[in-house]
């Protein structure tokens, strides 16, 4: 009995295990589109298109479609150096 309910429990996990996705997100470009496409249960094959240089033209283009734009979490971004600090010489 208690294999027949370790083996039930075994499968039962197996079927709900969803594969894992790779990055989704392109670090190239600072703007990304989320288009939903819905689904039973969110089920649905929601898809990011990370090609927009300005939250403007990624407002644009999801105009009238099933999407958000977001910022890039992965855009590396012009980080500013850090000041040198020279001593003088006598």
């Amino acid at each position: 009995m208690r294999k027949a309910l370790l083996t039930v429990i075994a499968i039962a996990t197996l079927q709900a295990a969803t594969p894992a996705s790779a990055q989704r997100y392109d670090p190239r470009y600072p703007v990304c589109m989320h288009v939903y496409t819905g689904g039973f249960r969110g089920g649905g094959s929601d898809w990011f298109d990370c090609s927009f240089t300005s939250l403007a033209q990624c407002r644009a283009t999801a105009s009238g479609l099933s999407a958000s734009c977001d910022l890039n979490p992965y855009y590396a971004y012009d980080q500013p150096q850090p000041r040198r600090r020279y001593r003088q010489a006598y």
